[in-house]
């Protein structure tokens, strides 16, 4: 059986990493390269990297931050923000990126995801998926938003994410909108909803706030990996906290 992932995110801006709630409300969580250094030598699995106001501002993503980055830690690295094009994804992962993440353009440009699976290979292309409710329970429905979660599409985020995974992208990452920063735990219904329509993995983002919230996500839903932030950043818990106790309740996990 594979084993579950444990990812923190660095959300950056103005090269700072920052946490919000449901988007906004933004605070400074330190140093990037310092940041990132600490959660390798705690065992995380991975580490993604978000310039969050990149596609926003029409900018690309700060490649020399990501340089830096990846000469000081020694684990799986994804970048995301405001890539565009081939050329960008190329001169990220020549910066040490093992793979990117695009959210905007891929919605904008979907031919993007295939080229980028064709050129690159498919483990190399993450499509982020930033889903906020649209319809009342028991309804359901999320729609997909862009530009750092500041413009509706329209697009429904169960037909976006089979789309994506059949042009090619090897992972979603999954964030809830409504639940990003809270610290009330996943979305599990929208985990669940988006991990039964493909067939690649699934990292579910937004809402982890206590030990319990990462066991139910991966024995509720079919997430492969469970990325976190703000809990991570002001050290309420640590990776080796999260992997020990998934361990002592039978989930799988690289110690």
């Amino acid at each position: 059986m594979l084993t579950k992932r444990i990812i923190p995110c660095l959300d950056i801006k103005e090269g700072r990493v920052v946490k919000g709630v449901k988007f906004l409300e933004l605070r400074d969580a330190g140093n990037p390269v310092e940041v990132a250094k600490a959660y390798d030598q705690q065992g995380a699995d991975e580490l993604v990297f978000l310039d969050i106001t990149a596609s926003f501002e029409n900018r690309k993503t700060l490649v020399d931050l990501v340089r830096e980055i990846a000469c000081n830690i020694f684990m799986p690295f994804t970048v995301g923000g405001g890539i565009g094009e081939i050329q960008d994804i190329r001169n990220l992962l020549n910066a040490g990126a093992e793979k990117v993440s695009i959210n905007t353009q891929a919605v904008k440009f979907p031919q993007l995801i295939s080229d980028a699976a064709k050129k690159f290979g498919s483990q190399c292309i993450v499509v982020a998926i930033d889903a906020k409710r649209v319809k009342p329970v028991p309804e359901q429905g999320w729609e997909v938003f862009i530009n750092g979660g500041r413009t509706p599409t329209g697009i429904d985020a169960l037909v976006w994410a089979e789309k994506a995974a059949r042009l090619g992208a090897g992972e979603i990452l999954l964030t809830s909108m409504d639940f990003d920063g809270t610290k009330n735990g996943y979305d599990l219904e929208l985990t669940k909803a988006i991990t039964a329509k493909v067939n690649i993995p699934v990292i579910a983002s937004g809402g982890a706030g206590s030990l319990e919230d990462f066991y139910n996500v991966f024995t509720k839903t079919g997430a492969d990996a469970a990325l976190a932030a703000s809990l991570f950043h002001y050290q309420e818990l640590s990776v080796k906290q999260v992997k020990d106790y998934l361990k002592e309740k039978g989930v799988p996990v690289r110690l």
